[in-house]
């Protein structure tokens, strides 16, 4: 899924210090910053003393930490409070864009969305593999085409309904509707003649393979065997929305109906949304109904949409956060050498990469798309820049991915790179217009860019103007192919490399290059009919070898997740996605 700022810092505004006597407190520096709204776990816009927001740090947080922390004795913080009550207090990183779970596609959305919704299948807490949901159980036919599963009877909405095998019906038929345009509608291409109706070569949903035998019955029939089905149902685009209030708010097909507000939301999760103040909080609180209820140990999770790192680590130093969405870099190695037990540094299955629109010239030369490609020095960008072991990507799919490893990288050397650009036209960059690069609000992306810029000048001559947009922005600009170079990310939705290769496909919802090749689309459908894992892997190789020629893309590095979390924090266990089941997460106190 598309990931939004994993690695990210801006210049400090307020710090630390420590006073011997007392306890910690927090100092100001700089004046008044009137940039918007403030962030605020109390909920007000401003303070009781009519401040707004200081060097971008929201006053809530601020005179939370004064109030809180100072004076002789150390004083009750959120975190504190949170422990006792049961309360998670989360860097979301930025405003989620949504939270229809047919809609979304980014980490910064699944990770709310995860409180709010279950799919027919769960994940286990600690490695992820596929657990009962809304199902208690299935039975897959010899052939592992057909799936039938038996809803559990104690499944409900928020509101009480029970979850039926209708719902994931209407579902998964609003998943595919042509005019509901859902980007990741390809993930139900798997389903027989999915594929057909999304395209809208076919437009009777009844011969789709989705059926309700019964109420409590489901059954799934599959244009082919695919060997992580089961682990592909946990993806948000499988998870089932409740039909009456999606009809009540504008319709199958309608992507602005205000169902997903606070005040109309049914989910059936094991938590519902209580608050969302755009650009402040989102707070879910336990779900009475969910049919697991008595494991949930949190009574409330509070999403804070904090963008910048400073900011955020700034609030986890003074108690206000339990996870933080990332590190700032320039704190890592502080926190490693001095704080170890407060920053963690788990596998990620993900990519950093730049998208590049093969559609407009000069990007549209695949000469030209390489001889960007070879002069940008990964390793330095990994060591000088990033600092928590990320690896430089010379292919897409990471190494491992369920045991696979690209065997073709794309390599070369800065002169071969001048002389593609001198057969493009462009000696010594002379004629090439200047080209803008496109990221979205975060210093660490715009840190990375200014690096890859300055690369690109001194080998190539190229110059290139850095663009920056607020997310949601940026999400539309490049939806719209309205951009020349993109930072661009992607995190697996499920531990496999088709997870990484099918989005290259011609029109596929998550493309957004304007890059199409007829014998790369004739390989991955191949690689998806195909049951042999030896067969399939070399299909995805032969793939990966022509966007690694054409190069629509441009890897630059592979993740590592880093964050800072409250050793309070009780089963957030590292896993290769980053999801981290919150039915199983609880806070303890410690001394």
């Amino acid at each position: 899924m598309c990931m939004d700022s994993c690695v990210q810092y801006s210049p400090p505004g307020v710090v630390g210090s420590r006073f011997p006597e007392c306890g910690w407190a927090a100092s100001v520096s700089g004046g008044r910053d009137a940039i918007g709204p403030a962030l605020s776990p109390l909920g007000s816009r401003t303070s009781s003393l009519g401040l707004g927001v200081w060097r971008g740090v929201p006053v809530a947080v601020l005179v939370l930490a004064l109030f809180t922390a100072t004076g002789c004795g150390r004083r009750e913080t959120l975190v504190d409070r949170g422990n006792r009550d049961q309360v998670l207090y989360i860097g979301n990183g930025t405003e989620p864009k949504g939270l229809d779970p047919h809609l979304v596609t980014g980490v910064t959305e699944g990770n709310i969305m995860a409180a709010l919704f279950e799919g027919l299948v769960n994940e286990d807490p600690v490695d992820l593999h596929p657990v009962p949901g809304v199902a208690e159980r299935w039975d897959v036919s010899d052939d592992g085409k057909v799936y039938t599963f038996h809803l559990r009877g104690n499944a409900r909405w928020s509101n009480g309904d029970p979850v039926s095998a209708a719902d994931f019906v209407y579902s998964y038929q609003r998943m595919l509707t042509p005019t509901l345009a859902a980007e990741y509608a390809y993930m139900l291409h798997c389903l027989k003649n999915g594929k057909a109706y999304n395209t809208g070569t076919l437009t009777d949903f009844a011969q789709v393979g989705v059926k309700a035998k019964d109420a409590m019955t489901l059954v799934l029939e599959l244009e082919n065997p695919v060997p992580y089905f089961l682990s592909l149902l946990n993806h948000y685009s499988w998870w089932p929305v409740h039909p009456p209030t999606v009809e009540r708010f504008g319709g199958m097909a309608d992507r602005s109906g205000m169902w997903t507000r606070p005040e109309n939301f049914v989910g059936n999760g094991p938590f519902s949304l209580k608050v969302w103040q755009i650009s402040r909080r989102i707070i879910v609180e336990k779900n009475p109904t969910y049919w697991n209820a008595a494991v949930v140990r949190l009574k409330q999770i509070h999403f804070l949409p904090i963008d910048s790192a400073d900011t955020e680590e700034r609030a986890f130093r003074d108690g206000a956060l339990h996870v933080t969405s990332t590190v700032p870099l320039h704190r890592i190695e502080d926190y490693r050498t001095r704080h170890p037990d407060l920053i963690r540094f788990d596998p990620y299955l993900g990519t950093y990469f730049y998208r590049l629109n093969a559609a407009k010239p000069p990007l549209n030369d695949k000469r030209v798309r390489r001889a960007l490609a070879l002069v940008i020095d990964r390793g330095q960008i990994a060591q000088f820049i990033l600092k928590a072991g990320q690896r430089p990507a010379l292919c897409f799919t990471p190494p491992n991915t369920a045991g696979y490893s690209c065997r073709v990288q794309f390599e070369g050397t800065a002169d071969e790179a001048r002389k593609l650009l001198i057969e493009a036209g462009y000696p010594g960059g002379k004629g090439f217009p200047t080209v803008e690069l496109l990221y979205n609000t975060s210093e660490a992306h715009r840190v990375i860019a200014e690096a890859i810029q300055q690369m690109w000048k001194k080998e190539l001559g190229v110059d290139v103007k850095l663009v920056n947009q607020e997310w949601k922005v940026y999400l539309d600009s490049v939806k719209r192919l309205e951009y020349q170079i993109a930072r661009a990310a992607w995190i697996g939705d499920y531990n496999d490399p088709n997870t990484f290769l099918d989005m290259w496909v011609t029109d596929g919802g998550n493309n957004r290059t304007g890059w199409s090749n007829a014998e790369y689309d004739r390989l991955i459908d191949l690689a998806g009919r195909t049951a042999d894992p030896v067969r399939r892997f070399e299909y995805f190789q032969q793939a990966e070898a022509i966007l690694l020629d054409e190069l629509p893309i441009i890897p630059i590095y592979f993740y590592v997740r880093s964050v800072l979390m409250q050793p309070s924090v009780r089963n957030w266990n590292p896993t290769i996605l980053d999801h981290h089941p919150y039915a199983h997460v609880y806070l303890e106190a410690t001394k």
